[in-house]
């Protein structure tokens, strides 16, 4: 019996770790996502013009994220930030988030 309830002890924290590692992972995709989206808004500025949302949003469509947030700073910069949804390990944990963010920052200087 003590044998069973060791078993179902390190099962518990092996699928944990999981669930951790899953969210971890997710984060990571999403700060990557969020840099290159930024990037792909900032091209325009260079030129002198605003940022290309639209661009951001489909670079961040095709990695399966969705721009939440994409705005011009005053010191010629522009700010997206992408939500992602957690793979489907995570989503039925209780306590644990069903998306991530992340927001990445790019310009000119």
């Amino acid at each position: 019996m003590l044998v069973v309830g060791g078993v179902g002890v390190l099962t518990a924290v092996l699928v944990a770790a999981l669930v951790v590692a899953s969210v971890v992972r997710d984060a990571h995709r999403a700060g990557g996502i969020a840099d290159r989206a930024a990037l792909a808004a900032a091209v325009p500025l260079t030129l002198g013009a605003g940022p290309d949302c639209a661009a951001a949003a489909r670079l961040a469509t095709t990695d399966g994220a969705r721009v939440t947030r994409c705005s011009a700073w005053s010191d010629g910069s522009v700010v997206v930030e992408v939500s992602v949804a957690l793979g489907a390990a995570a989503v039925r944990w209780p306590g644990v988030p069903v998306q991530v963010t992340a927001r990445a920052r790019a310009g000119t200087e």
